[in-house]
């Protein structure tokens, strides 16, 4: 079965600019993907060997609390630690209610339709 270029990265854990300049085609097999997996060629190697422990994942999977839709996205620098992620549709009413002693703060942008929302001390 063939999958795209950025289901590949995905599943490598490898930004898809990576995996376009290193010659990965619009289609690729999940064959290729488990065999470059099992056993990466030296760019590959090379960018797992240099990842530090702690650091930002290259993909995070954003999931909607309130209807369940998700997504795979590259998280950004100015994300925060989310409470909750939410559908840009939804009412922030359909969310549990702080508890008390904190405040909520909305973050747009996530991804391609997400509010981030995060419950933060007063």
């Amino acid at each position: 079965m063939m999958i795209t270029r950025r289901e590949a990265a995905i599943r490598l854990d490898i930004p898809l600019e990576m995996a376009t300049r290193n010659g990965m085609g619009k289609r690729v097999s999940e064959e290729s993907i488990a065999e470059m997996d099992a056993q990466p060629p030296a760019w590959l190697a090379q960018s797992r060997a240099n990842r530090r422990p702690g650091s930002k994942p290259v993909w995070v999977q954003l999931k909607c609390h309130v209807c369940g839709f998700s997504e795979d996205a590259r998280p950004k620098k100015w994300w925060p630690s989310f409470t909750y992620v939410t559908c840009d549709y939804h009412d922030v009413d359909e969310l549990p209610y702080p508890a008390e002693g904190l405040r909520r703060v909305e973050y747009d942008g996530v991804g391609s339709r997400f509010i981030g929302i995060v419950d933060e001390a007063l």
